[in-house]
């Protein structure tokens, strides 16, 4: 049960079955909404059923602080699609989560239990398959990148992919050697029919599609080739950094080296 004091908040970190639980205690302001929206998007990153949140013992002096869970839900709304539940075990907290609106966006239950349980009657998610591996910070490691893509696509009966896949990996993993001091780390998802690429690293700027000049066409951003090949991209914050994400499906083939 790893705990976590960032700037007046403790955050406790959990399981409760295929769930993820976070328990949070102290005062949720100015200077600790971040770090909790950060946390619970982290804490979506591993694809559980869903992130529980147990606010029992927040306080929340301010109440148009509660839309950091909103925020936070919104933010991996797309990716990686996990449910955010609230917990509060006392009449006040309800009365204040129901007053802030943020109840209309999401579940509060009195327990752990009863949000555990909630989350396991939701429809069976669709299966996911995962693979992860922390490349070095080298010149190597754009290159060990596409081999991973490859090996994880042919594993996965998803050739037809591969070479979006590679072109997507490459993008973002030459950007966390040339905009960052960290190490990338790769990850590849399958859902269905959806590839989802993310790396993460250890700087917490988010990643920017520059945008290209009418002049310079010749000049187009990284980024700006995986918005025109992907369904959809995003950074997402996490309180080590950030992970940039993109999806493709079928309809995003490109032709195989």
């Amino acid at each position: 049960m790893p705990a976590d004091y960032v700037r007046g908040l403790l955050i406790t970190d959990d399981a409760a079955g295929e769930t993820h639980v976070l328990t949070v205690d102290g005062v949720l302001g100015s200077t600790t909404y971040r770090p909790l929206r950060d946390a619970i998007i982290e804490s979506a990153l591993g694809c559980p059923l869903a992130v529980i949140v147990d606010v029992s013992g927040l306080d929340v002096p301010t109440p148009s602080a509660w839309a950091v869970f909103t925020s936070a839900q919104w933010q991996i709304g797309q990716w990686p699609d996990v449910p955010v539940i609230l917990v509060c075990d006392h009449e006040r907290g309800i009365k204040e989560i129901a007053h802030s609106a943020v109840a209309r966006y999401m579940e509060v239950y009195p327990s752990v239990g009863d949000a555990a349980a909630a989350a396991e009657r939701r429809p069976a998610p669709i299966v996911r398959r995962r693979a992860r591996a922390e490349l070095p910070r080298a010149a190597a490691s754009p290159h060990l990148s596409r081999e991973l893509m490859t090996d994880w696509l042919t594993a996965w009966s998803r050739p037809e992919l591969i070479a979006v896949a590679k072109l997507v990996v490459t993008v973002f993993v030459e950007n966390v050697l040339a905009h960052t001091q960290s190490p990338p780390s790769v990850r590849l998802e399958c859902k269905g029919e959806l590839v989802t690429i993310s790396v993460e690293d250890g700087n917490s700027a988010a990643a920017i599609r520059k945008e290209t000049s009418q002049r310079r066409l010749d000049d187009v951003s990284g980024l700006a080739i995986v918005a025109a090949l992907c369904r959809a991209w995003g950074s997402l914050p996490t309180p080590s950094g950030k992970t940039v994400w993109a999806s493709f499906g079928p309809e995003n083939p490109l032709a195989s080296e």
